[in-house]
């Protein structure tokens, strides 16, 4: 497994490309490609990395991913159980507007978008306030063609540019998009194996001999190529698991969701649930319900 040169399928009709993901799961490996995209994820949940950045994703998201940028939605394993079924839904948005709309976006009028644009580098995240409205646009978008579809998704982006004042930058600070294919093939296999064994005792060891490195040399080179160390990156990894637990209230104590999340010590998960959110699991879990509670109210 590599990072994949990811080719987006060729339209025919227009540079706006649209693809539409009704799958028992999300293309999971870390991939690349030169146009940017906005995904909208309708139905399915698990974990997204952009670049060395992680979080969980789930159904309503919306996200604008950089050109170049390696990525990746993996699945929660549920969705790998049942192949016969069609477990998620996502639409994406490709455009390439480095060459193929560089005329388009290059026009005195579209310095507002231009602008925007460059912000979309490290990737970014639709603040929730707008997704139910963008989520609608994405869909229409999805069923027009020619120059319907390019009108429509230049609006969009207008929208982006001018209406929305808070995006989520799914940033830590630190870009390295441009993997040589050896490198692109350990942070693959090192993120897959992480992602698929958040749960269990994860060894420095352990994941420098899935990287065919020494323990020294790995703790090196994740360093070198995330500005992290590979601690705190797992530490990510299980904490974004936590909170998807949290919210969906699969757990009976949040003792409970510590062991399951691959914390042997109810003590240590709260501190590093502390360091990583800013707050501790049982305020995530109440502060979750009170915005659940609210948007019930407001509806």
């Amino acid at each position: 497994m590599k990072v994949v040169q990811f080719t987006v399928p060729v339209a025919a009709d227009g540079a706006v490309v649209v693809q539409e993901d009704i799958l028992p799961y999300f293309y999971n490996y870390l991939h690349r490609h030169k146009e940017a995209q906005v995904t909208l994820i309708i139905k399915g949940e698990g974990t997204l990395i952009a670049g060395n950045y992680t979080q969980p994703f789930k159904a309503g998201d919306i996200y604008v991913i950089g050109a170049n940028q390696p990525h990746m939605f993996k699945g929660d394993a549920k969705y790998f159980e049942n192949l016969q079924e069609k477990n998620i839904h996502a639409i994406h948005i490709f455009f390439d507007h480095e060459q193929a709309l560089k005329g388009l976006f290059n026009l005195p009028e579209m310095e507002v978008v231009r602008k925007f644009l460059l912000l979309t580098t490290n990737s970014l995240q639709l603040p929730a306030a707008h997704t139910e409205k963008i989520g609608e646009e994405v869909q229409k978008i999805a069923g027009l063609t020619g120059p319907e579809r390019l009108l429509a998704f230049i609006n969009m982006l207008l929208y982006f540019s001018k209406q929305v004042k808070d995006w989520k930058s799914l940033s830590t600070g630190f870009s390295k998009h441009t993997y040589s294919e050896s490198e692109g093939l350990r942070m693959n296999d090192i993120y897959q194996y992480t992602l698929e064994h958040y749960s269990e005792n994860i060894t420095l060891g352990k994941i420098a001999s899935v990287a065919h490195l020494t323990t020294y040399a790995f703790c090196k080179y994740f360093k070198k190529h995330t500005r992290k160390t590979y601690l705190e990156f797992l530490n990510e990894v299980r904490i974004n698991a936590a909170c998807k637990k949290i919210i969906a209230g699969n757990f009976d104590s949040i003792a409970a969701v510590a062991y399951a999340t691959g914390y042997n010590n109810p003590i240590t998960f709260n501190r590093v649930f502390r360091k990583v959110t800013g707050m501790s699991p049982t305020n995530y879990a109440r502060q979750y319900r009170y915005e659940e509670e609210s948007l019930m109210q407001k509806n």
